[in-house]
C-alpha cells in the first residue's frame, strides 16, 4: 500500500460557517508530511478529523485503505494532557493500560528517560516532556504518527535532538504527519506538505516546488554604505518587500533591469554598494504570499 492516508473532499461546518471546504490530499507510506496553515485556517480541525476525535459532514478519510477507527494511529499528547503530579513511569503505565498494552518501559529508555522514571511531570524540562509525549504516542506501534508542534518551546539543541528522533522513526517505517508553525522545521524534516488557508488547499507538494510554483521572481538584497535606498518608496522594475537598517530587499522578475536601476540610483545618490545578492524566495515568504498577509513596508 503506497498511500498511508487519503483525505478526499473533506467538509466540516459549524452552523453556516464552513471550516473545511473540500480538503484533498494524500500522504505516501513512509514519508514525513507537513500540514501548514494560519490560525483559523482549518488545520487543527483537519487533524482532529483524521485522529477520529471530531466528526465531519462529508468526504472520505482512509488510513492504509481502512476507516480511521479501524486503524492504529499514534497521536502526540499536548502538555495539558498529563497531570503535573504524575511520574514518567506512571504516565507510561497508565497510557499502556488504557490501550491494553504491556508497559513500554523500553520506549522511555529509547528516548533518554531512564533516569527520570520517578520524576514528576511538572519537574521535567521542556525537552524531556516532548520526548515523553513522543514515547507515549508510539507505545501502540502505530503505522501513522501525528505530531502537532512537537518542538514548541525547545532550544536549538533540543530541537535538533528531537528532529533526529523523528527521522529515526521514519527510518523504522513510520509515516509521520507534522503540523508546525516553524517553516525551517518543515523544510528540514518534511518530504512533502500541504498548505491550508480558509478551509481550502492552497498548495501541495515538496517545499521547493511550492516556493517556485508559477513564480519567476527573485529576491534582490541590497546594502549600501549610506543606506540611500531606504528613502525610496518605489522602484520601476521591482517591488519592495522589506526595509531594515541593513538595507532593502526587492522582488523582481527582470533581474537585469532591476539591478541596473538600483545601481543607477546608488550612483545618483553618490552612495556606494556594499553588498548585492540575488536569492530565491523562502518557504515562509511563499506561505505569507499564499495566505495574503501583506507585510507593511515603511
Amino acid at each position: 500500500m503506497n498511500v498511508a492516508l487519503k483525505v478526499n473532499n473533506l467538509k466540516k461546518s459549524y452552523g453556516n460557517f464552513e471550516v473545511l471546504k473540500g480538503i484533498d490530499f494524500e500522504v505516501n507510506n513512509g514519508e514525513i508530511f507537513g500540514i501548514l496553515g494560519p490560525n483559523g485556517a482549518g488545520k487543527t480541525t483537519t487533524l482532529e478529523c483524521i485522529e477520529g476525535i471530531k466528526s465531519f459532514d462529508s468526504g472520505v478519510i482512509e488510513v492504509f485503505g481502512k476507516g480511521i477507527h479501524q486503524s492504529e494511529i499514534g497521536v502526540q499528547l499536548q502538555s495539558t494532557s498529563l497531570q503535573d503530579d504524575i511520574t514518567v513511569l506512571e504516565s507510561m503505565k497508565f497510557f499502556c493500560k488504557w490501550r491494553k498494552l504491556e508497559t513500554r518501559v523500553d520506549l522511555l529508555d529509547k528516548f533518554g528517560l531512564k533516569e527520570q522514571y520517578k520524576k514528576r511531570y511538572r519537574n521535567l524540562s521542556t525537552g524531556q516532556k516532548r520526548r515523553l509525549h513522543l514515547a507515549l504516542a508510539i507505545a501502540n506501534n502505530p503505522k501513522l504518527l501525528i505530531l502537532d508542534e512537537p518542538t514548541a518551546g525547545l532550544d536549538v539543541e533540543g530541537r535538533v535532538a528531537l528532529h533526529e528522533e523523528i527521522r529515526k522513526l521514519k527510518d523504522e517505517g513510520v509515516t509521520i504527519i507534522l503540523a508546525s508553525h516553524d517553516m525551517a522545521e518543515v523544510e528540514v524534516l518534511c518530504d512533502r506538505l500541504v498548505i491550508i488557508v480558509k478551509g481550502e488547499v492552497r498548495a501541495l507538494g515538496n517545499s521547493r516546488d511550492i516556493v517556485t510554483e508559477g513564480k519567476k521572481e527573485k529576491k534582490i538584497v541590497v546594502r549600501t554604505m549610506n543606506n540611500s535606498l531606504l528613502k525610496h518608496t518605489e522602484f520601476k522594475n521591482s517591488s519592495i518587500v522589506d526595509k531594515t537598517n541593513d538595507g532593502v530587499t526587492l522582488l523582481s522578475e527582470n533581474l537585469t533591469e532591476a539591478i541596473s536601476e538600483v545601481v543607477d540610483i546608488v550612483k545618483e545618490e553618490k552612495d556606494f554598494l556594499v553588498d548585492l545578492k540575488v536569492e530565491s524566495l523562502s518557504l515562509e515568504e511563499r506561505f505569507i504570499e499564499l495566505i495574503n498577509i501583506k507585510k507593511e513596508v515603511v
